[in-house]
């Protein structure tokens, strides 16, 4: 049976391993099953919250999750969280409010509140969500704009706080300690796995970071071109497959040490 070239597999989920109807083939659950058959360690790194990839980790043996972009990880070894602070969640609250027809949402502990519907993530609706903070575990806000570009809604952000922009359209604010990276790198660090031993799949400004930290680091051909641009290699899109296929390939190499592996990614 051949090496495995990494002992960690960390995959992005929409608009990487996801499909665009949001599903998982049958072929892309096979190579990960095979990879996690194999010895390698699973790991999903994602915007969405835990509830929302429930579905994912009855199919994919996922060891652990980061979830709402680090603010929330969830390991063997338990939860590690990285919410938005009280006060930093109040003052970013106050000034999305002040801007005529922003769609707020605030993912929370008990959790997600938006001041307006969103049927694809069915929030709680509330007429003011400024008072949020006061009762409630702020782990991420988010706004968009039916008619205007995110720029309009880049606000100003307290030191505890950043903010990056999904799919173009969504503007994102989370603590600083609330990065994919940081949840990635406390998932290895519990099972002794350096960074250079791990592959990283990604489509998007959040996933730049890992995609350069691991040892090899993958965009899909639907990613942006920043994000194609620091990347080691770039696989098939996700509606194709890309993630499956690239690691599908990787199965028949035999183990080459790392100043080799770069070289062989860039010529796929």
């Amino acid at each position: 049976m051949t090496q495995l070239p990494y002992r960690a597999v960390i995959v992005d989920l929409d608009r990487t391993l996801l499909r665009t109807d949001k599903s998982i083939s049958g072929y892309a659950r096979q190579v990960l099953c095979e990879w996690e058959a194999r010895g390698s360690r699973l790991y999903a790194a994602t915007a969405r919250p835990e509830r929302a990839i429930g579905e994912y980790r009855r199919i994919i043996p996922f060891r652990s999750v980061v979830t709402l972009n680090g603010a929330r990880i969830i390991t063997p070894a338990g939860v590690a969280e990285n919410p938005v602070s009280p006060d930093s969640a109040a003052f970013l609250l106050e000034q999305l409010c002040r801007i005529e027809g922003a769609v707020i949402s605030v993912e929370t502990g008990n959790g997600i509140y938006a001041n307006t519907d969103i049927p694809d993530w069915q929030p709680k609706v509330m007429e003011d969500v400024r008072i949020l903070p006061e009762s409630e575990k702020i782990y991420k806000i988010l706004a968009s704009h039916p008619s205007m570009k995110t720029d309009v809604l880049t606000i100003e952000a307290p030191e505890d706080v950043y903010s990056t922009v999904a799919e173009q359209t969504l503007i994102q604010y989370m603590s600083r300690n609330a990065t994919k990276w940081n949840g990635i790198r406390l998932a290895l660090q519990e099972d002794r796995i350096s960074a250079e031993q791990a592959i990283c799949f990604g489509d998007d400004n959040d996933d730049i970071e890992p995609i350069r930290m691991c040892g090899c680091g993958v965009a899909v051909s639907n990613a942006l071109e920043e994000v194609k641009r620091i990347a080691d290699a770039v696989a098939d899109s996700n509606d194709s497959d890309g993630v499956a296929k690239y690691l599908a390939g990787l199965l028949q190499y035999e183990k080459r040490c790392p100043a080799e592996k770069g070289i062989e990614a860039m010529k796929k």
